[in-house]
């Protein structure tokens, strides 16, 4: 009777020990709505890491071939002030820094030239931004051209010389142009190539993928590939990895309409890889997240449209959710990942200037 009653009893914990456990919340307290925030992977995370402002443990820059460079840190602003978020031990911790510095070791972002509120791709010797300010078909902003910047090697000289700089604009082609959306960089096979978002028409957005030719490092940039144009303008493009697993790089991208995308990049054509509805693309040219669970293939992290909830997505086997969080307010101003694999934490931008911090798979927040 007592073996039985023990066995049962063990039993019954099986469900316990096995359930997944709940995402943890918690709202950073921060003395300023927040209107921007910056990921590891943006060029704010690196200027501020790089810049000696604060003695940030760890905080070193790092880069894969072809990646853009990133600093183990988040930076937030706002009208009344800023702060910069590291990852210790599970915590986040904020440390505030004035609005001028903020302002100051962002100017990069956008170089001169370039178009009004838009981002540039780094990467190494590599830069890419948008110029030429023009119109959509539809009548709302967009850029003419992708304009390239790359360092060119020089020879070690005692006398001061400026570093040599080769300039390329590619135009988006086939009478289309770039949305004003944050290109980015990439690396197919063993070369850099870049993925930005176009408007080939009024009502439709797509992509373009631009490289040089294998074989002559010294040929020029060019369209090498493009989607078919796509209902909803424009695509924002949400994360670049191998969602699948498969070893593919692929692309996911959010429409307008809230319609979920994935592509798979080839060097010489751009493949649909599966849909999704019930999402949306944050303000602007936000952020979105992309996590990696341990042992796991990359996830992507999504605002769901119209409710106060993110959705993490996994495209292994077919696009699905793995998870859905609730928030006390929409995701809005970008959502972004600090740490890897169980000790990650999210961090979500909200429509009402807090910065939600979220444990996904559960643990302290």
């Amino acid at each position: 009777m007592r073996r039985a009653l023990l066995l049962g009893l063990l039993l019954c914990g099986v469900p316990l020990a096995a359930a997944r456990a709940e995402p943890g919340i918690r709202i950073l307290d921060l003395p300023f709505k927040v209107r921007a925030l910056r990921g590891p992977r943006s060029e704010a995370a690196v200027s501020v890491a790089t810049s000696g402002l604060l003695p940030i443990a760890g905080a070193k820059v790092s880069q894969q071939a072809g990646d853009e460079e990133s600093a183990p840190i988040t930076v937030v602003w706002g009208d009344d002030g800023g702060a910069v978020l590291s990852l210790s031990e599970g915590t986040v911790s904020v440390r505030p820094i004035g609005r001028e510095a903020v302002e100051g070791l962002t100017a990069a972002e956008t170089p001169r030239g370039a178009v009004p509120g838009s981002r540039r791709a780094l990467s190494g010797p590599l830069s890419a931004y948008l110029t030429g300010r023009t119109r959509a078909p539809d009548g709302s902003a967009a850029a003419a051209v992708l304009t390239i910047r790359e360092r060119q090697p020089m020879a070690v000289s005692t006398d001061p010389k400026p570093v040599p700089v080769a300039t390329v604009t590619v135009p988006a082609g086939a009478d289309a142009v770039f949305a004003p959306l944050r290109p980015r960089l990439l690396r197919l096979g063993d070369r850099p190539a870049l993925l930005a978002s176009t408007r080939p028409g009024a009502e439709t957005g797509g992509l373009a993928l631009i490289e040089r030719p294998a074989g002559d490092p010294g040929a020029a940039w060019t369209v090498a590939a493009r989607t078919p144009p796509q209902p909803g303008p424009p695509l924002k493009i949400a994360g670049i990895a191998d969602f699948s697993g498969s070893g593919a790089v692929q692309a996911a991208t959010v429409s307008a309409g809230g319609r979920l995308q994935l592509w798979t990049l080839h060097p010489d054509r751009i493949e649909a890889a599966g849909t999704a509805e019930g999402y949306a693309a944050g303000a602007g040219d936000s952020d979105l997240a992309v996590t990696a669970p341990a042992g796991g293939a990359p996830e992507l992290v999504l605002p769901v449209a119209g409710r106060a909830e993110i959705a993490l997505v996994s495209a292994k086997g077919a696009l699905h959710e793995r998870l859905r969080v609730p928030l006390p307010a929409p995701a809005e101003t970008g959502i972004v990942v600090l740490g890897e694999g169980a000790a990650a934490r999210l961090l979500v931008g909200l429509a009402d200037g807090r910065v939600a911090v979220v444990a996904p798979d559960g643990g302290k927040p």
